[in-house]
């Protein structure tokens, strides 16, 4: 879509981690992807956009003169713990598997800078409220370079709203880190901003604190099967022989128009969530023994409610059997545990199966077909199972789209993506809008942080209608 006039770019820009002497570098140029990323390596880039409010901001001169020059700074003064952000990805001839490649000194991240023109409050205010045109927000997010030849990890992009605030959009190549992982560098390059605006001269050698401090050895992903060259090797085979492209896939944006869909957020706040366990607990015959966690009421409650909002287009379709894919972090669970800051991929699939009459089922029953599902599946989990069939994870993903419908999510309760605070203030809003393309629900915590969680949804308007009353109504209905 063509750049609209109400928004321009001011300055596109590279930014490099600061200079270091070459002798005593000992970060390596080149990191082989393991199989945990192969398997991500042409889906597309991963998005958010963190937006923050300045309730008496004075000018856009004060933007420009101080807040921006410490977004660069700080950003510099990042990346120099996270050196393979700067780099590509490649995939030599001579290289049986994709790799990331960086040269110290020279790389660098492209961060563009870009500004509102409309000076209208309700401009700001409508991106950030719960609901909101979907194609309004496509050009605050950063886009992030790849070609056949190589991919580039990490994009930024600081879109000023004069006198109300600014935006901060990421976007991240899958195949180079995980959801946990960016969120990782955004909270370690606002950290580091806070401390450039307590203190101007903060050192450029002072490190992270231990929790934001990655942990770059990706050896530590053990491969001794060769999971990881059979993925290369069907990427290498899938649409061609010998295909080594690093194109990332291109999934159409039925959003991309204007007024044609929309984006919202919707809440569990902790009282809907308890009900929503009492309700099942009642349903599931009391059972002391049943595990209900948060996260597992809130997915199953949204998956029936899209369902529900999409009986007919499933029922004309003969859609016999719906699927809910998710992500599981694998970290503390692999044998033996690596640890929370490790910067990389390293998530494993699970998948619920569910017939979609039995999602459809009236008075919440359709909620607790879908609960028991998502139950059986993280048993898996907490079995030890979560590495179990990682050899044909790659052509499961390929087949799971002619079997049933499939719907996914992104994100987790557990990030932390409110807390993200450049020392000015703390999110009004964060949207993940990668999901517009890939059709998953997102996830986070709420913004109080009080254990409600927050789900992002694009939809079609008329449908957007129809699901906002079936989650509504069920909750009342508890």
């Amino acid at each position: 879509m063509p750049e609209p006039s109400s928004f321009k770019v001011v300055q596109v820009c590279s930014v490099s981690p600061p200079p270091q002497n070459g002798t005593t570098t000992t970060s390596p140029t080149s990191i082989p992807l393991t199989f945990l990323d192969i398997l991500w390596l042409r889906f597309p880039p991963v998005e958010r956009l963190f937006f923050f409010e300045f309730p008496n901001y004075p000018s856009s001169n004060s933007f420009y003169d101080s807040v921006l020059p410490n977004l660069k700074h700080s950003l510099s003064l990042t990346l120099q713990h996270f050196l393979p952000l700067v780099g590509n990805i490649i995939w030599p001839l001579d290289s049986p598997k994709p790799m990331i490649h960086y040269v110290p000194n020279e790389d660098s991240v492209t961060l563009t800078i870009a500004e509102s023109n409309d000076h209208d409050v309700n401009v700001f205010d409508q991106l950030c409220s719960n609901l909101c045109d979907a194609s309004q927000r496509y050009f605050l997010i950063p886009q992030l370079a790849n070609s056949h030849e190589k991919a580039s990890l990490l994009a930024l992009q600081v879109t000023l709203f004069p006198k109300f605030g600014f935006c901060v959009g990421i976007s991240t190549h899958h195949a180079a880190m995980d959801g946990k992982s960016s969120t990782l560098f955004m909270k370690a390059w606002s950290y580091t901003c806070s401390k450039l605006l307590e203190s101007p001269s903060f050192p450029s050698s002072l490190p992270l604190p231990e929790n934001l401090t990655p942990f770059l050895d990706r050896s530590v992903i053990r491969d001794p099967t060769k999971i990881g060259e059979a993925y290369a090797d069907s990427w290498m085979n899938h649409g061609g022989t010998n295909n080594r492209s690093l194109k990332v896939w291109d999934f159409p944006n039925e959003f991309a128009k204007e007024g044609y869909g929309v984006k919202a957020l919707f809440e569990l706040n902790p009282t809907q969530i308890m009900k929503l366990k009492e309700h099942a607990k009642f349903k599931m015959g009391g059972s002391k023994s049943v595990k209900l966690s948060s996260f597992s009421v809130t997915c199953a409650y949204v998956l029936s409610c899209l369902v529900k909002t999409e009986e007919q287009h499933l029922l004309k379709n003969a859609v016999e059997r719906v699927f809910l894919i998710f992500s599981v972090d694998c970290r503390t669970r692999l044998d033996p545990p690596i640890v929370s800051t490790y910067f990389g991929n390293c998530v494993a699939g699970e998948k619920v199966e569910a017939e979609t009459k039995g999602i459809l089922l009236g008075n919440n029953d359709g909620f607790i077909v879908a609960l028991k599902g998502i139950i059986e599946a993280l048993k898996r989990v907490e079995d030890g199972l979560v590495m179990n069939g990682a050899e044909s994870w790659f052509e499961d993903m390929r087949n799971f789209a002619d079997k049933a419908k499939i719907y996914s999510i992104a994100g987790s309760p557990r990030f932390g993506v409110y807390d993200v605070d450049f020392g000015y203030a703390k999110p009004k809003k964060v949207d993940m809008t990668s999901t517009d393309k890939t059709g998953a629900f997102s996830l986070s915590e709420n913004k109080d942080n009080n254990g409600g969680i927050e789900i992002g949804l694009a939809l079609k308007k008329s449908d957007m209608e129809t699901f906002s009353t079936f989650f509504s109504e069920g909750l009342q209905s508890l």
